[in-house]
């Protein structure tokens, strides 16, 4: 899949998935997976960043798909209670991100007591990073009313993060949304090798091969705002995350391919990433340092 591709798909998926579900933001009534349909007047942030950078639900709802399965393990998380500890304002950007992520998982993954928790941790580091009108108090109510949804709690989750995140970039805090995403990003990655283990070809392993691409796009958002010292040392980061990821291998998609009925080669367009297994544990390793490194405290 080529670069710009893939992209656009990406933003695509979450402008559908923020349009079903929980459709009326007003209401605090319960709506079933099978009575959720998608909007076709979608209120959500469309700037250049927006299609640049995935939202953290859109993987992880991705890997709960391929997986087959819910997960109910929270031991990777970040503990809820640790935003007490977050007082300077690099560290309270990242880790808003990174508890909207959190957030998100416990939604998709049908944890809805503990999402309940990350949205009160999410509410409190969004009023101290200046989105306090993207999350509204009544956000809560429609949380407790959907807790047994998790089709409308996931989107109410996204909608908190992309609220929050045209909130950021309409009131020109561009530093702070750049770690938001970042905070966002890499936690979905580090739940994602959490939960994935290494299976040549499968197509949970050619996502996060693929998420070379959203890496280079992050890194030239966070170029726009590195006259700031917080985002320069997050790039930077994120730098040497890519050098990993610029270990795997890329390929023409289908190159070099028979068919075997007529035993001509079948040559398709694209890209295709190839990601061996130590390169996987490579980046495994280096996305959990990184993704440590903003979340514990000294």
């Amino acid at each position: 899949m080529k670069k710009v591709n893939y992209v656009a798909a990406f933003a695509i998926t979450g402008l559908l998935f923020t349009g079903c579900g929980d459709k009326d933001a007003k209401s605090d009534d319960v709506e079933t997976p099978d009575s959720a349909k998608v909007e076709t007047n979608i209120e959500s942030p469309v700037s250049e960043t927006f299609f640049q950078v995935p939202s953290p639900g859109e993987m992880l709802t991705f890997i709960k798909m391929v997986g087959g399965k819910s997960s109910k393990n929270i031991s990777f998380l970040n503990p809820a209670d640790n935003q007490k500890n977050y007082n300077d304002s690099k560290s309270k950007a990242l880790n808003f991100g990174i508890y909207s992520c959190d957030l998100s998982y416990c939604s998709i993954f049908e944890i809805g007591s503990e999402a309940l928790k990350y949205f009160k941790s999410v509410k409190v580091m969004g009023d101290q990073i200046g989105v306090s009108t993207a999350i509204k108090p009544e956000i809560l109510k429609r949380l407790e009313a959907n807790i047994g949804t998790p089709d409308s709690l996931a989107v109410i989750t996204d909608d908190i993060y992309f609220s929050s995140f045209e909130t950021l970039e309409d009131s020109k805090q561009g530093p702070t949304l750049a770690l938001v995403v970042a905070g966002g990003w890499i936690e979905s990655l580090f739940i994602a090798t959490q939960l994935s283990k290494y299976e040549a070809n499968s197509p949970v392993i050619e996502r996060l091969a693929d998420q070379k691409y959203t890496l280079e796009n992050l890194i030239e958002f966070l170029k726009k705002h590195e006259s700031d010292p917080n985002v320069a040392a997050v790039k930077a980061d994120f730098e040497g995350l890519l050098g990993v990821y610029n270990k795997i291998t890329e390929q023409d998609a289908g190159a070099g391919k028979e068919d075997k009925n007529s035993k001509t080669k079948v040559m398709s367009g694209g890209t295709q990433l190839v990601m061996s297994e130590e390169v996987y544990k490579a980046i495994v390793e280096k996305v959990k340092t990184i993704r440590n490194s903003y979340t514990l405290t000294k």
